[in-house]
């Protein structure tokens, strides 16, 4: 992997059955809603402290549990090279394309790839 197509973590994602439990949460930790948005019928939030990112976002069902975290998202300059490289080692992408969400100003573009204990890993271009 070419070194300079990384440039650190994006965000931790993070499902939640209760998102105004959530932002309660978040804001007494100081973090402050960065961007909001509805994706297929669900609330997102991306709350910001400093340099660091937490996307939560509503699911019927959260694990609530010890890993509850379902995703980490680096940040890239490049995605489709990355995508290239990434196909080309052999890993596992899931749903084997590149796709796009109309998040924060201009939208990302990302893909994920499942590691062998099934974590995610999302890496994420912000356009």
């Amino acid at each position: 992997m070419k070194k300079e197509l990384l440039t650190g973590i994006q965000h931790i994602g993070i499902p939640t059955e209760d998102m105004a439990a959530t932002r309660e949460f978040y804001e007494k930790l100081g973090f402050k809603a960065a961007f909001e948005t509805v994706n297929e019928g669900s609330e997102v939030i991306f709350f910001k402290l400093n340099d660091l990112v937490m996307e939560t976002y509503e699911v019927p069902k959260a694990a609530k549990a010890y890993g509850a975290i379902e995703h980490v998202a680096i940040n890239v300059t490049d995605v489709e090279a990355v995508y290239d490289e990434i196909c080309s080692m052999g890993m596992n992408t899931l749903k084997d394309t590149i796709h796009f969400l109309p998040y924060w100003e201009n939208g990302v573009k990302f893909f994920t790839i499942e590691g062998p204990n099934a974590e995610k890993i999302e890496f994420s271009q912000f356009l």
